[in-house]
């Protein structure tokens, strides 16, 4: 895995909360994290990982975890989203998916301390997502309201406010993959 190291202590460290909001993927209108990116963060081997998980199937319910179809599979590969550990693996086993929920659980049935730690990264990574998108949408709401009261002078304006706004955003891919429901909650 790449686990830091301490420059003085040496220890390893936690992997900071960028590389943990990196591992966020968007599928079938979830926000979710793959079992060997959770596995990297919680510094097991994704067999331990899946091991537990099997373990503990009563405490996976669908909407903490799910198993990634092979089309999944094959347009994570695609988009390059798919972390080295993903590329490895055999395809006969497709990745778990893990709700934030989920990854909750996952550090509680690990039941390390690093595991927990991790985990706390992990759901502040999650807040950190909604929070961007949620203040996204409100400032989107709020352009849109004030593009209706003034005059069609100023969408010029608004058009280069709206070109800003966009690179910024860690937006869920284009295509979402897999499933696409009635749109996200």
């Amino acid at each position: 895995g790449k686990m830091a190291t301490h420059p003085t202590t040496g220890h390893k460290t936690l992997m900071l909360s960028e590389a943990v909001e990196g591992k966020i993927l968007f599928i079938r209108g979830h926000r979710v994290m793959l079992d060997a990116d959770l596995a990297e963060i919680y510094r097991v081997t994704t067999k331990r990982l899946n091991e537990q998980v099997k373990r503990n199937h009563s405490r996976f319910p669908s909407d903490f975890m799910f198993r990634l179809t092979a089309q999944e599979v094959g347009e994570l590969n695609r988009s390059q989203i798919a972390t080295g550990s993903q590329k490895h693996r055999d395809p006969r086993f497709p990745p778990y998916a893990f709700t934030e929920h989920g990854a909750v659980m996952l550090a509680s049935v690990l039941n390390s301390t690093v595991a927990v730690e991790a985990s706390i990264q992990v759901v502040r990574a999650f807040i950190r997502i909604r929070t961007i998108l949620a203040a996204h949408k409100e400032l989107a709401r709020k352009l849109e309201e004030m593009e209706r009261k003034y005059d069609a002078r100023f969408k010029v304006v608004f058009e280069a406010i709206r070109q800003l706004m966009r690179p910024e955003l860690p937006e869920p891919p284009r295509r979402p993959i897999g499933f696409v429901g009635a749109g996200e909650k």
